[in-house]
């Protein structure tokens, strides 16, 4: 796949934003989604989505991100770039989830106090590695 010249856009059912092969940070905001409005900053070094002023995703260095859909109890996202990341994501405080990466068990995980839950993603040039997230 390829980065998202447009940093945030609709890809059917869910949404798809980032480009890490920008040179400086770039910015937009009020992009709108089935009732939602999201947030993105995006560059080589670093990806963050919010969504109605809350933290949803970060990724250090940046990523492009496809197919991210979130539930009450699940994410699932396609994320590639041109180096490994550390993928942090908001979800349930002090909750347990199962974590897969291309389908294979990573483990159990928990959530922090906040509800932060982080995740590395190995992603070699332009390689892209399918994430999903289920509340245990």
């Amino acid at each position: 796949m390829a980065v998202i010249d447009e940093l945030i856009r609709e890809e059917g059912e869910a949404i798809g934003f980032g480009n890490y092969e920008l040179g400086e940070k770039t910015k937009k905001d009020g992009f709108e989604y089935k009732g939602d409005v999201y947030k993105i900053k995006t560059f080589n070094e670093i990806t963050k989505l919010e969504k109605n002023g809350m933290f949803v995703y970060e990724s250090v260095p940046g990523t492009t991100v496809h197919s991210f859909k979130a539930t009450e109890s699940t994410v699932g996202f396609e994320v590639e770039g041109d180096r490994d990341a550390q993928v942090t994501l908001e979800l349930e405080p002090e909750t347990e989830y199962i974590v897969k990466i291309d389908d294979e068990k990573l483990g159990e995980m928990k959530t922090n106090l906040g509800g932060k839950l982080s995740i590395s993603v190995e992603l070699e040039s332009n390689d892209q590695v399918k994430v999903f997230i289920q509340k245990k």
